[in-house]
C-alpha cells in the first residue's frame, strides 16, 4: 500500500489518527488530530477512506476560527431607575387651552363636555393599546372637572384611579391604572 501526503491514516496498535505529512522510504511522518508530528513505519499505518480528511491547521485563519467559537458578549440592558419604572407612560392634559385654540365663545358646560370626551377617548385608546397607567391633569380649580372625571372612571370595571404623585403634579392630577386581564 502506497501512502502519499494528505492521506488520512490510523495507527494499528494505538488509538491515533492523523494526516500524512511526509513520506521517506518506509518512514512516514503524520500529523495527529492534536497537532503532534509523529514518525511510524508504513506497516503500522492503515489508510482510511472517508471524505472527512483532516486538513492542515496552518491553512486556517485562527482568529476567524476563534471568533466563530466564542459567543458574543450579551448586551447590557439599560438600567431603569425605580422612579422612572413607575413613571406613567401617558399624560393627558385636560386644561381647555390645551384642547382648543380659543374657548372665548364657549359655555362652561361645553368646555366640560369637551374635556370629558377627550378624557374618555384617551382612556379608550389606553385600554385598546394596553397602556397600564395614565395621568389625567385636570388642575385644582373648583374641582368640577375632577369630580366628573371620577364619575366617568367609576363606570369602568377594569380601572382603578387615585390622586397622582403630589411632588410632580400637586393636587391637580388623577392617576389611572388599567387592569389588562379584566
Amino acid at each position: 500500500m502506497m501512502l502519499k501526503r494528505g492521506d488520512r491514516v490510523e495507527v494499528i496498535d494505538d488509538a491515533l489518527a492523523g494526516v500524512v505529512q511526509d513520506v521517506q522510504n518506509d518512514s512516514i511522518t503524520i500529523k495527529t488530530e492534536d497537532g503532534f508530528l509523529m514518525n511510524f513505519e508504513a506497516q503500522e499505518l492503515v489508510k482510511i477512506e472517508d471524505s472527512l480528511a483532516i486538513e492542515d491547521v496552518s491553512d486556517f485563519d485562527m482568529e476567524q476560527v476563534i471568533r466563530q467559537k466564542t459567543p458574543d458578549k450579551p448586551r447590557r440592558s439599560e438600567r431603569i431607575k425605580p422612579k422612572e419604572r413607575s413613571a406613567p407612560p401617558m399624560e393627558v392634559d385636560l386644561h381647555i387651552h390645551q384642547l382648543v385654540k380659543s374657548s372665548r365663545h364657549m359655555y362652561n358646560h361645553e368646555m366640560l363636555n369637551l374635556q370629558l370626551d377627550h378624557a374618555r377617548h384617551k382612556l379608550e385608546f389606553a385600554i385598546q393599546k394596553r397602556i397600564p397607567k395614565i395621568v389625567f391633569i385636570h388642575g385644582k380649580g373648583e374641582g368640577v372637572l375632577k369630580m366628573e372625571l371620577e364619575y366617568l372612571l367609576g363606570r369602568y370595571s377594569n380601572v382603578k384611579f387615585y390622586d397622582a404623585d403630589y411632588q410632580k403634579y400637586g393636587l391637580g392630577a388623577t392617576e389611572v391604572y388599567v387592569f389588562q386581564n379584566a
